[in-house]
């Protein structure tokens, strides 16, 4: 048994110690946000935070985790949004929504370590997140809009 904080809940998984994380996430506790992209930490669909950091959870082992997990579950809630969730329902930021898990969880990572950034650093920490439906530019509007920029 490994013992895991997620969204704020203490839970107790039987997976094998080289489980992903990400499998845990969706089949053990019915965490759907993180999704799976590519398996090879690539893509950014199954971003998470580990103490407020983003990680690929397609490639963590559930035993190396030590710190909190937070998924775009433990961000905002339906009826409270978190800015980042809102700004991307105003931007309609998603068109098939399967990589916006990722895109969300990197960009608040990156707004809570620079709330205030460039057009070249958003994109810059959004880079690494794939989108095939090609709605990049309201993605980046979106996180525009959540760090109080013009959108």
């Amino acid at each position: 048994m490994t013992t895991i904080t997620v969204n704020g809940k203490e839970h107790e998984v039987a997976a094998a110690a080289d489980t992903p994380l990400l499998y845990v996430l969706r089949n053990e506790l019915q965490l759907n946000g993180p999704k799976f992209g590519c398996g090879l930490a690539q893509c950014g669909a199954c971003t998470v935070h580990i103490d407020g950091k983003p990680a690929r959870s397609c490639s963590v082992p559930v035993s190396s985790v030590k710190g909190r997990v937070t998924t775009v579950e433990g961000l905002g809630t339906p009826e409270k949004p978190h800015p980042l969730q809102a700004a991307f329902v105003a931007e309609q930021a998603a068109q098939c929504g399967y990589c916006i898990n990722g895109m969300i969880m990197t960009a608040s990572a990156f707004l809570a370590q620079n709330p205030r950034p460039s057009e070249q650093q958003i994109r810059a920490a959004m880079d690494g997140n794939l989108c095939r439906c090609g709605t990049h530019m309201r993605i980046l509007r979106a996180v525009r809009r959540a760090a109080g920029g013009a959108a």
